[in-house]
């Protein structure tokens, strides 16, 4: 990997992070063209990952400190799913980021819920323990590369009756204790001793953190205005692309 390819994939995983097209399978993919490409881990995944969390910290900023004890918990009960899955299944994870075997038929899954979504009719019900559990677990199925996190997230809150535009806050916020976790996860299992070039870190974190600030307002703009199955269209092209070349 040289800066260029860091570059890049810094970039790839902001606009994909939000946009419901899976980041961490774009990620696969594009690291399979990078020739001897290799990390301690997915520790500059997550790192790139990272960014994208302070980009939703900053977006949201307000929102943050206004957030109530009840919403708090919320937060807490979605998160579970996703952290027993990471902590208990880290290994098979780490092998499925580094495999693009069953990636085009994940694609193909984002593909069906972002279209879905468009069709779903909301009731503007709000955040339960039970359905931010609900909405926990399409995160924790989004830990898969290929399923996109916001994509299953933003559909499971949409298909439970919640406002498009809760479901999508609800969505990225829960982001935060989740890309948490892995961080600390990964440093916890691997340190930082297999980092052989920091400024490459150093470059994706910065355009992940940029172009994931960008890509949060566009994820609103085609969801309240209907548009999310523009994104499952996307999705199904490269998913067959990929089933195809790979």
């Amino acid at each position: 990997m040289n800066i260029f390819w860091a570059i890049l994939l810094g970039v790839i995983q902001g606009l994909t992070e939000f946009i419901p097209v899976s980041s961490s399978g774009h990620l696969v993919l594009a690291q399979q063209f990078i020739p001897g490409f290799s990390q301690p881990g997915i520790l500059f995944d997550v790192v790139l990952h990272l960014a994208t969390l302070i980009a939703v910290f900053y977006f949201f900023r307000k929102t943050i400190l206004r957030l109530s004890k009840n919403y708090l918990l919320l937060l807490v009960v979605g998160t579970i799913p996703a952290a027993m899955i990471g902590f208990f299944f880290q290994n098979q994870l780490e092998a499925m980021f580094g495999s693009a075997n069953t990636l085009g038929i994940e694609l193909l899954i984002t593909g069906l819920l972002n279209v879905l979504v468009d069709k779903a009719k909301t009731v503007k019900k709000a955040i339960t323990p039970s359905n931010s559990f609900a909405i926990g677990i399409a995160q924790a199925v989004a830990i898969i590369p290929g399923i996109s996190r916001s994509g299953a997230t933003i559909f499971t809150g949409v298909r439970l009756g919640i406002d498009r535009k809760k479901a999508a806050e609800f969505s990225f916020l829960l982001s935060i204790p989740a890309i948490l976790g892995a961080n600390f996860l990964q440093l916890f299992t691997h340190g930082l001793n297999g980092i052989q070039n920091p400024s490459f870190y150093i470059f994706g974190f910065i355009f992940a953190l940029i172009s994931g600030y960008l890509s949060i307002g566009v994820v609103y703009k085609f969801l309240l205005g209907n548009n999310f199955k523009i994104f499952g269209y996307y999705c199904f092209l490269l998913g067959f692309l990929v089933i195809i070349l790979l």
